[in-house]
């Protein structure tokens, strides 16, 4: 990469020189150069204009590192879907459901595993190409500010490469944001004499991730008010996990203000906190049996209210008892 934009004329950018600079630089080469070259130059430096300006704009790129960050705090399950048998068929092996119970529980281990693998190096490849994609708007963009023409007339075999390479690399970036199937080596299903099997695939699936809204949590004297949600709402009823503990214990007995909570519904208040003390909760999905790789779960802390004999109260009657 560097060997080509070298070519380009990278060195000899005059990069950050004011809008007027530039157009008398323009006004220099159009005398410069002639008519037929002059309008070369002109198209082909519009084309990467166009470019930078639809196929890989800011707004593009910044909207593609938000979608990024929230891939990274997704959670990565495995779907066992069977391949569709002749149209009309009723078996109830087809279901999704009834599929499951026939796989062989430690190779279903083992490709959870191979799950875990895939996610890892799925979300390391697209941090990476979106990198690229940054670095190579970059050079395409000094490029445009340039006003070296030699880019756009005699070394323009090197940028329409350099085009291809980045627009490869966008193709590359949108195909992989969707999670694929996983490649199952051996079957799934040991019961080799059951009858009509239907082929199995392994998909991965993502769930959005689970985040405090911290506008309706609050904490009162002894008491918090959680809630939550997730981004896309899911078809069915989920299960969730809400873990709190307080922070910086003084006593033994303080310790045990910590707890693991089972809820179905996005609210609950945790009761029998300590006034005037700072508690941090963690809310989660409750794991499965087909949830493969989770990397990130939200957290919040709250302090709750001081109670009746602390604060300015206590202070203004000791005020009085001494005076």
């Amino acid at each position: 990469m560097s060997s080509h934009m070298a070519g380009l004329g990278l060195d000899k950018m005059k990069l950050g020189n004011p809008q007027s600079f530039l157009d008398q630089e323009e006004a220099d080469d159009q005398q410069l150069l002639e008519p037929e070259a002059w309008r070369t130059y002109t198209e082909r430096r519009n084309a990467l204009r166009e470019f930078l300006t639809s196929d890989l704009s800011p707004h593009l790129l910044k909207r593609h590192h938000a979608r990024m960050q929230l891939l990274r705090k997704c959670s990565y399950y495995i779907e066992v879907l069977p391949k569709h048998l002749a149209l009309g068929d009723q078996n109830p092996l087809v279901l999704p459901s009834a599929v499951f119970q026939l796989i062989d529980p430690w190779k279903f281990q083992r490709m959870k595993k191979v799950g875990t693998a895939q996610t890892k190096i799925q979300l390391l490849l697209l941090g990476d190409l979106l990198e690229q994609l940054d670095h190579g708007r970059a050079e395409l963009d000094a490029l445009l500010q340039s006003p070296d023409p030699r880019p756009f007339l005699a070394d323009w075999a090197l940028v329409e490469r350099r085009l291809a390479d980045v627009s490869a690399v966008m193709d590359s970036f949108l195909t992989m944001m969707v999670p694929g199937r996983l490649h199952v080596k051996h079957r799934l299903v040991s019961d080799v004499s059951a009858a009509k099997i239907p082929h199995i695939w392994l998909m991965l699936s993502t769930k959005m991730p689970v985040m405090f809204d911290r506008k309706e949590s609050a904490a009162h004297q002894d008491w918090a008010r959680l809630r939550w949600f997730v981004t896309i709402q899911p078809a069915a009823s989920e299960q969730y996990e809400l873990r709190f503990r307080l922070l910086d214990p003084r006593t033994q007995q303080e310790c045990a203000q910590c707890g693991v909570i089972p809820v179905a519904a996005c609210t609950f208040d945790v009761r029998n906190l300590l006034p005037n003390r700072s508690y941090k909760f963690t809310i989660k999905r409750a794991e499965t049996s087909t949830l493969v790789y989770e990397p990130w779960k939200d957290s919040l802390t709250l302090q709750t209210k001081p109670g009746p004999l602390e604060g300015p109260t206590l202070s203004h009657s000791v005020r009085e008892m001494i005076f």
